[in-house]
């Protein structure tokens, strides 16, 4: 007698469908071939699900982890291979391998290594980012439509304006209590940066976009950097110091203003992209003077974005 059998392929007792299945926090080194340049090799983090009908016990687990090892090998030996286009092919591989199945998506997260140059001294540093691939598939009439993920994660620094023109309001106060004329207050207050308290922010990208449309991760990144107070760097000699303290100062900012700037920077940077591109941007703030942390988010499509900053305008 042959006793085994695919238990998963059996009738749940329990008959109701399930939106995803499958397996998270699987961790692979994944090596990007690029032409002329140097590999990226990436340390990154899986999820992977498909959806169940309710007809069935469960997914073929396994078949996870074999479909995301052979699409990596084969990354290997193709050139400009990107997160989102592995992610795009490991989708359509899980609707061969799970036939059931009407729904696939993949993400995967990598730590994504820069060199960046401190902005005085010059001197340079690694720079860690995380980055964000994936797709999303949906297969009707035997057709499979899938949707591209792209986005990134950056930590800078943010200076809030509460404070600032609080402890500008005070030494105001202060100065004309000491006897200085108007026109000697206004004069060192446009002279002089007034202190306040500092965050380190981390901003969040998430673009969602159809198959054909291209995104440099690098264009996200820098979006994020631009949309805070001021970056942060690895190494900071002296001046490089003062620089950053001063350009952050210069630039206050709430986590709302840095949400609403990776929007316009979004909306003017990625003209090409349709409106039907889904858009996630979020910011964090870890207070320093406070126990909580501040957070902004914003859910869109491009094209409501652009209308959006068209009525303001």
């Amino acid at each position: 007698m042959n006793w085994r059998c695919d238990v998963q392929n059996f009738e749940p007792d329990v008959k109701i469908s399930l939106t995803r299945v499958g397996v998270t926090n699987l961790k692979k080194l994944v090596r990007l071939k690029r032409a002329n340049k140097r590999p990226i090799i990436l340390l990154s983090t899986f999820e992977v699900f498909v959806n169940l009908p309710s007809s069935q016990k469960g997914i073929h687990m396994s078949r996870n982890p074999e479909v995301i090892e052979g699409i990596i090998d084969e990354a290997l030996e193709i050139e400009s291979y990107e997160m989102e286009t592995i992610c795009e092919e490991i989708v359509k591989r899980l609707f061969k391998k799970h036939e059931y199945a009407t729904e696939a998506e993949v993400f995967m997260v990598s730590d994504f290594m820069t060199k960046e140059k401190s902005p005085i001294s010059g001197k340079y540093s690694q720079e860690i980012h995380k980055i964000m691939g994936g797709a999303k598939g949906v297969k009707k009439d035997n057709k499979v439509e899938i949707t591209k993920i792209v986005g990134a994660e950056v930590v800078g620094i943010t200076a809030c304006p509460c404070a600032q023109n609080l402890i500008k309001e005070m030494s105001i106060k202060k100065l004309k209590e000491e006897g200085f004329s108007d026109e000697e207050i206004e004069k060192i207050v446009r002279s002089v940066i007034f202190a306040t308290h500092n965050q380190r922010g981390i901003g969040r990208i998430i673009l969602e976009v159809p198959t054909g449309y291209e995104i440099e991760i690098m264009d996200i990144i820098e979006i994020i950097k631009k949309s805070m107070s001021a970056e942060i760097y690895g190494i900071l000699k002296r001046a490089d110091e003062a620089y950053v303290v001063e350009q952050s100062h210069k630039k206050p900012m709430f986590v709302e203003d840095c949400v609403r700037e990776m929007a316009k920077n979004i909306v003017e940077k990625f003209k090409h992209l349709p409106d039907e591109t889904r858009v996630l941007i979020r910011q964090i703030n870890m207070e320093s003077i406070h126990r909580h942390d501040a957070y902004a988010e914003k859910v869109s499509t491009l094209g409501e974005l652009r209308e959006e900053l068209l009525f303001e305008s």
